[in-house]
């Protein structure tokens, strides 16, 4: 197989890293990003950028709104992957939540002007979106068939996200919105769970039973891969594990793995004082996410890391121990 030109749009972060890990030794990649990152200032993982020093990687900036020389990338990619977009993890203040959403907004519109454009345009764009998009479900699963959408805040900003992305004109290129769960890897998200696990503070938060929808990133990776391998895939997928847990199973997995015996829960009450002083939402936490992946099995698609226990095992065997223990 001919070697692919992959352009990731915000691809600074902890998935665009693994993504470059997962792709770039085959592949030619190109990654947009506001700022252009080194080991120094990209604190989100626990690897530097020099281990991918011999990976066909370049990095190129852009500014996420306007059509610039940037575009000339997309002319005879492959594979466009978009994950540009401000973290939620913040107060949802209205200067907060505008930013959340043009973040968003202004680089899928920015890309599909560029690709309309192109006389040799991408054969596929992979946009990310959020299994946040259904409501909070503790009474059954949510897919992309029955999943039932209502209309706070999380949710119109993804449905307007998933919206832009379709109103392009691209008619050379189809389109995929990943409805993404929480992805799990050495850095991203794991990494405040083991920084709880080291204070003792590794129990369940809230009253524990709200699900627990989540992915292993190297499933991520593959999945993008498999819709990428795949011309007749198109429309919403959701990227998630096909066996999502409760949050008190979760936090019983991973101190399970990790080694701790026991963990102090956060009550509700506590989440709401905390989520105040540290900037961001209680919702994180508390919102019941029961999100399962009927449309990409149906395609034949099989999970490396289906069960939780093996994929946080995986995960834990990346990092050092004194990541997750004040007793390396």
């Amino acid at each position: 197989m001919r070697c692919k030109k992959i352009v990731i749009a915000g691809g600074s972060g902890f998935i665009g890293e693994e993504l470059i890990r997962y792709f770039g030794t085959d592949n030619e990649i190109c990654i947009l990003t506001r700022k252009i990152p080194d080991a120094a200032n990209n604190k989100n993982r626990y690897f530097s950028l020099k281990k991918h020093e011999t990976v066909r990687t370049r990095w190129v900036k852009w500014d996420g709104r306007s059509v610039g020389e940037w575009a000339n990338e997309l002319e005879g990619a492959d594979l466009l992957i978009n994950m540009a977009g401000k973290t939620v993890n913040c107060r949802y203040t209205e200067k907060n939540k505008a930013e959340i959403l043009s973040s968003r907004i202004d680089p899928v519109n920015a890309l599909g002007k560029a690709i309309s454009s192109c006389k040799n345009p991408p054969s596929c764009w992979i946009n990310a979106s959020s299994a946040t998009i259904y409501r909070d479900a503790r009474d059954r699963a949510q897919d992309e068939f029955n999943g039932e959408i209502k209309n706070d805040f999380s949710v119109r900003v993804c449905k307007q996200w998933e919206k832009t992305l379709y109103d392009q004109h691209t008619p050379h290129t189809r389109k995929i919105s990943l409805r993404m769960a929480v992805t799990l890897g050495a850095g991203g998200v794991m990494i405040p769970y083991f920084n709880l696990l080291k204070f003792g503070l590794g129990g369940r938060q809230g009253d524990g039973g709200q699900m627990y929808s989540w992915i292993h990133i190297h499933d991520t990776c593959r999945m993008i891969e498999w819709i990428f391998g795949n011309p007749a895939l198109e429309g919403n997928y959701n990227c998630s594990s096909p066996f999502p847990v409760t949050n008190n199973e979760f936090m019983q997995t991973l101190r399970k793995v990790t080694g701790h015996k026991n963990g102090l829960p956060a009550y509700e009450w506590m989440l709401k004082i905390g989520a105040a002083l540290i900037g961001t939402e209680t919702e994180l936490v508390l919102k019941s996410r029961w999100v399962v992946p009927t449309r990409i099995l149906e395609t034949g698609f099989v999970f490396c890391y289906p069960f939780l226990e093996e994929a946080i095992t995986e995960v834990v065997s990346k990092v050092p121990r004194g990541q997750y223990s004040l007793f390396p």
